[in-house]
């Protein structure tokens, strides 16, 4: 193979600069407060959620709200999705008056995120001599999006993370207005083969290559952009702004060829388009597309990797043979979801077939039905698992981002494995390693849960959990109810946890207040039409997660397949200003954020709840309380 490297690295060749993050003191050491359960009445233990309050009246805080100008667009100009939140009406003209405690509440204890300023798409993540690597989008100037450069931090067990100098900065005419989103390829022979997009003077998206100075080096703190970038620009008939984010790499049919493919549109049709090279300084686009789905816009951050039908564990990049599927992922610029496909790869005609056109990449399933987007996974070697990170953006006001002074997260890291029980879903899980911050034995509860019930769980403090919980249904009440009126039932059209059906909703409330004026609920509903079918809906409620206006309350979920013999089965992972839900296994997957105002440091409860009309349900929970990450700056001193 024709390659070009650097054994050493060149200070005066070399077209990286670094500049290191600032140090602050006490990242991820945030204590745990204590919760006085002992502030309750006894009566609080049993309420029904039809009464919990609506919000129509103001509280105090809410009269020293003013109204702002609109903040412009980010990223949009440029030819990459908005960076600028606009879900809510008149969001962003609304200022709340936050405190410095709401503000400082909000910040995770173990979520992956910088010191401060703005972050978005994870990028490159690989596993290197006994570390794992975490690159990032960063603006190392404020908690808005612009000078994107490219941040780098080392893990030994992808939860306490090390922050480490800037892997790249925007330097370069190819990429001086940001260094953007890439993925690493690890060639046979240990070398690591760096693309990304770089957004050009003329605002331009081209592809570029970099690779480590040193790969002796395990922190790999020195990267080399190849003196012949950019590597791949746009090909006719694609637009200058509409070609981005390479993927890994994969090994073609013949020897020492890669295949890797860029996201675009043609038109309003989402496509997927590969080129092949043996050198990854000269490439070849390869006639028609790997996938192209109509009406699904432009497709950004793709993701292209095989699962195993029959074993249990991941997949390298470059796996293909009997007993495998391939996943097509893509990050929709139009609706800023990450969707996802299972099918057939051929390697020879570089075609990739979905198993099912009704579930379509872009007009199927979802990788996480909330707030989660420009997902990225990598194969790690270590434990033979595929391990999937995304970026969970802030869905509330820049004013507010501004003032706490930092900007979104990345999800904590998950594996993925292809659901055999469905053969249609995959099964996302929060990597093992979580497991390290429970702190002690669980709290287990079980509790008979009759129509109209909530009951309180009793934690030392509810806003660092790792719950599990499953619930059963009366048998009589499922097997023998019709609901017709609920056929066709979705959750963000629900109105949430508070519209009652007589097979649900049913499930936890997280970070609530003593009042319970303040609540995110996390559901189950089942709906049953007159053919006497089941369909479960796994939903989480963020209509009253705050008193704040300006910050997003929809509902968000989708249905999940609940096979016979299975409970109704959820995890949460509770952090703060973040909710990740796994129902039935990680089948079906939502990220919440929220930021509340009265459901804080010592004031923040956990209630089980059951809101049908007509079932009693069991519930079954086990909680743990999570310590903090150990997320600091790694002491380069010490080398």
């Amino acid at each position: 193979m024709a390659t070009q490297y650097h054994s050493s690295y060149d200070p005066e060749n070399s077209a990286s600069h670094y500049t290191f993050l600032p140090d602050q003191h006490d990242s991820g050491h945030r204590k745990s407060l204590k919760i006085i359960s002992g502030i309750f009445l006894s009566s609080l233990l049993l309420l029904s959620l039809v009464f919990f309050p609506i919000l129509n009246n103001q509280s105090p805080d809410l009269q020293s709200n003013a109204r702002s100008p609109p903040p412009p667009s980010r990223g949009v100009s440029q030819g990459v999705s908005d960076k600028t939140f606009r879900d809510v009406v008149n969001a962003s003209h609304v200022s709340y008056a936050w405190s410095n405690a709401m503000l400082s509440w909000q910040r995770t204890a173990y979520h992956f995120q910088p010191q401060k300023n703005w972050m978005n798409d994870p990028n490159g993540p690989l596993y290197h001599k006994g570390w794992y690597h975490l690159f990032y989008q960063y603006n190392p100037d404020s908690a808005i999006w612009g000078n994107i450069t490219w941040g780098h931090a080392v893990s030994k067990d992808l939860i306490h993370w090390l922050y480490l100098p800037f892997a790249m900065v925007p330097d370069q005419w190819y990429d001086i207005n940001g260094v953007w989103t890439g993925s690493a390829t690890i060639l046979p022979d240990g070398q690591i083969m760096m693309l990304y997009t770089g957004d050009t003077d003329d605002y331009v998206q081209v592809q570029n290559l970099a690779y480590p100075a040193n790969l002796s080096d395990p922190l790999l703190l020195d990267w080399v952009k190849y003196k012949g970038n950019p590597v791949l620009v746009p090909p006719p008939g694609i637009g200058v702004k509409d070609f981005r984010d390479p993927t890994t790499a994969w090994t073609g049919p013949q020897n020492g060829q890669w295949l890797l493919t860029i996201g675009s549109k043609i038109g309003k049709t989402g496509i997927a388009l590969v080129y092949e090279t043996s050198n990854f300084t000269s490439f070849k686009l390869l006639d028609g597309v790997l996938h192209a789905v109509p009406g699904t816009g432009m497709w950004e951050c793709v993701d292209f990797y095989p699962v195993s039908t029959e074993k249990t564990n991941g997949l390298d990049t470059s796996y293909n043979g009997p007993g495998v599927k391939h996943v097509l992922k893509a990050s929709l610029d139009d609706n800023k979801q990450d969707h996802y496909a299972i099918g057939t790869y051929d390697l020879t005609k570089n075609k990739w077939t979905p198993d099912n056109p009704e579930l379509d990449c872009g007009i199927g399933l979802k990788l996480d039905y909330g707030k989660y987007y420009a997902s990225k996974t990598f194969y790690d070697p270590k434990k033979q698992r595929r391990v999937l990170w995304g970026w969970i953006g802030e869905t509330d006001s820049e004013s507010a981002d501004l003032q706490k002074g930092w900007a979104s997260v990345q999800s904590i890291p998950r594996t993925v494995l292809y659901d055999k029980k469905t053969g249609t879903h995959l099964l996302q899980w929060p990597v093992e390693e979580i497991e390290s911050l429970r702190a002690g034995d669980p709290i287990v509860k079980q509790a008979n849960l009759q129509p109209g019930s909530i009951e309180l769980l009793h934690v030392d403090s509810a806003a660092e959990l790792d719950i599990e919980a499953s619930f059963e249904v009366d048998k009589v009440a499922l097997q023998g109810i019709i609901e017709a009126d609920h056929v066709g039932f979705s959750c963000s059209t629900s109105g949430g946890a508070a519209s009652r059906g007589i097979l649900g909703p049913f499930g936890v409330v997280v970070i609530a207040d003593q009042t319970l004026s303040e609540l995110t609920p996390v559901y189950f509903y089942i709906s049953k039409g007159a053919d006497g079918r089941a369909e479960t809906h796994f939903c989480a409620d963020q209509t009253r997660s705050s008193e704040a206006p300006g910050v997003a309350k929809h509902v968000y979920g989708s249905s999940v397949p609940v096979l016979d013999g299975e409970k109704h089965s959820m995890r949460l992972l509770v952090d703060h200003s973040i909710v990740e839900s796994f129902a039935q296994g990680g089948r079906t997957v939502i990220t919440s954020r929220i930021y509340p105002t009265k459901a804080v440091n010592g004031a923040a409860r956990l209630f089980v709840f059951n809101n049908a009309t007509g079932a009693s349900v069991t519930a079954s929970v086990k909680i743990w309380s999570l310590e903090s990450a150990n997320i600091r700056s790694f002491p380069l001193q010490d080398l």
